[in-house]
């Protein structure tokens, strides 16, 4: 590890940035020093400003990986160079307005039960019934559930907080029959299945195997939507909301620090438009 790589790690830990956080940071400020073929302090601001050129207009990259890029750099430059980043010149790119891909309640069974794995089944099942990000549900650990209270605890979620969701009694039921096929200490989700002598792995799930299962049930399903395993958390908070769930209740449960990203459910959920719109009418009906 070079001595910038060491200090800019060492400066993330002492911010206590998620790991994963830290790992991306790293990982794309590697690929600008790979882009240059020169260390990262090396490279100048007019570089920079063509090196983001580079990824929008030639790598295609989304909005959120070049912001992602972006704050990487920002990170280095401010945090480890100590070099003001306002010489620079570098926005971020503006916000895209999209609303996101929600699946109804038929097409999640569907995709649940189409699943091959019973441990991607039970991880996907756990992923949408308590709405949560991937690595929270591959990384769910047996001290998590609190069968007593009837919650999970989700650990250094996005932002690194800590958040209690509901658990479905049918969740608990499918967690303790998946935990008796592998008996693991510490993971709900361990990497390998493992039994007899064989030891535990002591290691969570590798999260793109998970991917990939969604992705090929997906396309085995015949949808045409453009589902990933992130939607089952769009498609919790829709159902949700459909249901009657009072939306501050639904940005708790979800972990938003702000209302307005939860508010973005609002404009997918149909059953809820067709309420209102019904309730506005029933209300204006006696209007002179």
């Amino acid at each position: 590890m070079s001595a910038l790589r060491e200090r800019m790690l060492e400066e993330m830990q002492l911010r206590r940035y998620a790991v994963r956080t830290q790992e991306s940071y790293l990982s794309w400020v590697t690929q600008l020093a790979k882009h240059y073929g020169k260390a990262p302090d090396q490279i100048n601001g007019e570089e920079l400003r063509q090196y983001f050129v580079y990824l929008t207009n030639e790598r295609k990259l989304s909005r959120s990986s070049v912001t992602t890029a972006l704050s990487a750099v920002k990170f280095l430059y401010e945090a480890v160079l100590k070099r003001e980043w306002t010489t620079v010149g570098l926005v971020r790119p503006r916000a895209e307005k999209k609303l996101p891909v929600v699946l109804s309640v038929a097409e999640v069974q569907q995709v649940l039960s189409g699943l091959q794995q019973p441990r991607h089944r039970a991880c996907l099942s756990t992923i949408y019934s308590c709405g949560l990000r991937l690595l929270e549900g591959t990384h769910l650990q047996v001290k998590d559930i609190d069968s007593r209270r009837m919650v999970v605890h989700v650990r250094s979620g996005k932002g690194n907080k800590d958040r209690y969701v509901p658990l479905p009694p049918r969740t608990l039921a499918l967690l303790r029959s998946h935990w008796a096929t592998h008996r693991d200490s510490v993971w709900l989700f361990p990497a390998k299945v493992w039994t007899g002598w064989t030891p535990p792995t002591h290691a969570p799930m590798d999260e793109s195997g998970v991917q990939k299962a969604f992705k090929a049930v997906v396309q085995a399903s015949g949808l045409q939507k453009p589902a990933t395993v992130h939607t089952l958390r769009h498609s919790y908070a829709t159902h949700l909301l459909e249901a009657g769930v009072n939306l501050r209740q639904i940005q708790v449960w979800l972990g938003h620090s702000s209302l307005r990203t939860t508010a973005i459910y609002t404009h997918v959920t149909q059953d809820a438009e067709s309420v209102a719109t019904a309730t506005l009418n029933r209300l204006m009906a006696d209007l002179p």
